[in-house]
């Protein structure tokens, strides 16, 4: 009886222990067929860019662990994502800023990881420049970058080219010269045209925008008008027989010459005949020289010894008008130094010479009564002289 129990109770234990077995035999089966993982793996480079660079982004290092990978999702961290197949691609970031980039890998089991990486773009700084829309030949133009900023914030470095027809530094660029750094510039100008420049700002991390701008520089207006105006030159001295005196001056530099005149009148002698003296002109640009000797004066009328020199015409009379010039000076210039109108211009040499002063002595061996002679000379000259008066362009 007992034999017959305890068979039955073996017999349960033996259904009880098949049951485990096929729970853990199950159970080993399942963990054989879940899913294995891969393995990611990421490189970026460069890690830090300007705005508007590419990033090149390698991920053939990544393992499948069991089967292969089918698949490479790209989250580059800007709102742009890619699939490939391969584990090499690129991308560019057009936008400043800090991204995460993230890579998934998925196997063909059906498991996946994630590696990420960040990438520092930099951007660029925001020129800002204002100039004069209306620059006049002389005028002294602000050219003005202080409103210039870098996103970031960091401190901007300034390079300007002030005229890329000139070769400042003597590299033989002429378009990369330095020619200021500040963030304005007060540029003088001196004549009319356009004059070609460029601006660089340049941030910390030494991304940089260049602009490149024009300046047309007009020329100045002024209404011309011609005034008559007579200089005078007066000279009073003395020689004794033999001398000579010399007196300079330059009448053109005030005007267009017209006329002179010229008059040399000696001391009345008390006896006869009169002191013979003479008057020389050299006009030295010109070449022109004239001379004249002085005529005996009438002693019982009181007239005294002179003698004259004089031209008239010597230049064409200036026209009024408009004209168009860089600087008033250089109006002046072309007026007074035009083709046909430069007579008298320069340095004008007038000579008195006393040849003879008479009268010789009374007795042989006595001293001559008139060894010399006081004199006086004065030189009138007619200019013309141009009046300039600027206006307005409309």
């Amino acid at each position: 009886m007992w034999q017959g129990n305890s068979g039955r109770m073996l017999r349960s234990l033996a259904m009880v222990a098949l049951l485990v077995c096929s729970s853990l035999v199950a159970g080993c089966t399942g963990g054989l067929s879940s899913t294995v993982d891969p393995r990611a793996n990421l490189t970026a480079y460069p890690l830090q860019i300007q705005e508007g660079e590419t990033v090149t982004f390698d991920a053939r290092s990544s393992e499948p662990i069991e089967g292969i990978i089918t698949e490479f999702l790209w989250d580059f961290g800007d709102g742009q994502t890619s699939e490939t197949a391969t584990g090499f691609t690129s991308h560019r970031y057009s936008t400043f800023g800090i991204f995460t980039v993230k890579l998934t890998v998925v196997n063909n089991q059906g498991g996946e990881d994630s590696a990420t990486s960040t990438i520092n773009v930099n951007g660029a700084p925001v020129l800002n420049l204002t100039y004069p829309e209306s620059i006049r030949s002389g005028d002294s133009v602000m050219l003005d970058a202080s409103r210039s900023l870098d996103p970031e914030g960091d401190l901007l470095r300034y390079a300007w080219d002030l005229n890329w027809a000139e070769d400042s530094d003597g590299d033989g660029d002429m378009r990369n010269d330095i020619d200021a750094s500040t963030e304005t510039v007060l540029l003088p100008t001196n004549r009319s045209g356009t004059v070609q420049c460029s601006l660089t700002v340049t941030d910390s991390a030494d991304a940089f925008v260049k602009e490149l701008f024009s300046l047309e520089i007009k020329s100045r207006k002024y209404e011309v008008s011609w005034e008559s105006k007579e200089v005078e030159f007066t000279w009073d001295e003395y020689l004794d027989q033999g001398q000579e005196w010399q007196g300079n001056i330059t009448p053109g530099a005030e005007g267009r010459v017209i006329s002179f005149n010229g008059l040399l009148e000696l001391q009345q002698d008390l006896l006869a005949p009169q002191d013979n003296f003479t008057l020389s002109v050299l006009i030295v640009n010109d070449n022109y020289e004239k001379n004249a000797q002085t005529d005996g004066g009438n002693l019982t009328a009181n007239e005294s010894s002179s003698a004259a020199l004089s031209a008239n015409n010597m230049n064409p009379s200036g026209e009024d008008g408009i004209y168009d010039s860089d600087s008033a000076e250089l109006l002046l210039e072309q007026l007074l130094m035009a083709s046909g109108t430069r007579k008298g211009q320069g340095t004008w040499v007038w000579s008195v010479t006393a040849q003879q002063a008479d009268p010789d002595p009374l007795f042989e061996g006595a001293p001559d009564p008139d060894p010399g002679n006081d004199w006086t000379l004065t030189v009138t000259i007619t200019v013309l002289v141009p009046k300039l008066t600027e206006i307005a362009y409309e």
